[in-house]
C-alpha cells in the first residue's frame, strides 16, 4: 500500500463559540435563584458533618442538598439574565456594614432541625441587621421575578423571616417518624461550631431540580454564581 492509499481521517474540532454554546445556561426554567449569607469555615464545616452523617446513617438528604448557608431570599424564578440580578443585589449591599452573628446552637424549626443564628447573644433579641439584610436583598430581586410553575413562592416577610442553617429539613415531610431518634442523634454528635462569626459573605446560587412541585431535593443541583462581601 502506498502513502496515498493509506486511509485518513479528521479529528472533528469544537470552536469556542461552538463549546460555549453547548453549555450555556438557558434562562428561567428549571433554574430558581437564592441569596444566601455565607457561614465562617468552621460553621459551614460543622453544618458540612451533621448533615453528612444524616445521608450516611439515615438517607436523609434535604438539607445537605444545599451548600451550607443562611437563606436570606430563596427559591426565587428570575428568567432574565443573571447578570441584571447581580448588578440588583450589587447596588442592594453597596455600603451595608457587616455584623455579627451568634449561633445559639441546634433547634427546632418548622418539621427539622436547625443552627438558630437569628438573634443576638442573649438567644432572645432579633438580629436586626440579619433581619435588615436580608429585606434589603429582597426588594431588590422581587422586581426581576416571575411567576414559575412551582408551589407557593417564597414572599420575604420581615416578622416571620428566622435566620438559620438547616440541619434536617424537607425529608421530615416523608418520614416525621425518625424526627425524635434523629435529633437524638444529632444532639449526640461530637461536632465544634463557632458561637459567632461575621457576617460578611453574601453568595448567589443558581438551583435546579427536576420536578419543583414534588420531592425537589432528591434531584437538586446547584452552582455558585457570585459572592459580595460586605463592609468592614
Amino acid at each position: 500500500m502506498t502513502d496515498t492509499d493509506i486511509p485518513t481521517t479528521t479529528t472533528p474540532t469544537t470552536t469556542v463559540m461552538e463549546s460555549n454554546e453547548r453549555f450555556a445556561q438557558a434562562p428561567g426554567d428549571p433554574y430558581r435563584y437564592g441569596v444566601y449569607l455565607r457561614p465562617d469555615p468552621v460553621t459551614c464545616a460543622a453544618v458540612t458533618a451533621v448533615t453528612s452523617q444524616l445521608r450516611a446513617q439515615y438517607g436523609l438528604v434535604s438539607a445537605g442538598a444545599f451548600p451550607p448557608h443562611a437563606t436570606l431570599v430563596g427559591s426565587r424564578h428570575v428568567p432574565g439574565p443573571v447578570e441584571e440580578l447581580i448588578d440588583a443585589v450589587s447596588r442592594a449591599v453597596t455600603g451595608v456594614p457587616a455584623f455579627t452573628v451568634h449561633n445559639a446552637g441546634v433547634r427546632h424549626q418548622g418539621v427539622g432541625l436547625v443552627y438558630d443564628v437569628h438573634h443576638l447573644a442573649d438567644g432572645v433579641t432579633p438580629n436586626t441587621a440579619f433581619v435588615d439584610l436580608a429585606a434589603r436583598i429582597d426588594a431588590a430581586v422581587t422586581p426581576l421575578e416571575a411567576p414559575a410553575p412551582n408551589p407557593a413562592g417564597n414572599p420575604f416577610d420581615a416578622d416571620a423571616f428566622r435566620a438559620h442553617l438547616s440541619l434536617l429539613s424537607h425529608d421530615m415531610y416523608v418520614r416525621p417518624d425518625l424526627f425524635a431518634e434523629v435529633e437524638e442523634y444529632v444532639l449526640g454528635l461530637p461536632v465544634p461550631f463557632s458561637d459567632s462569626f461575621p457576617g460578611d459573605t453574601v453568595t448567589l446560587y443558581r438551583t435546579s431540580s427536576e420536578d419543583w412541585t414534588g420531592r425537589w431535593w432528591q434531584t437538586l443541583a446547584w452552582e455558585h454564581v457570585h459572592t459580595w462581601r460586605l463592609r468592614h
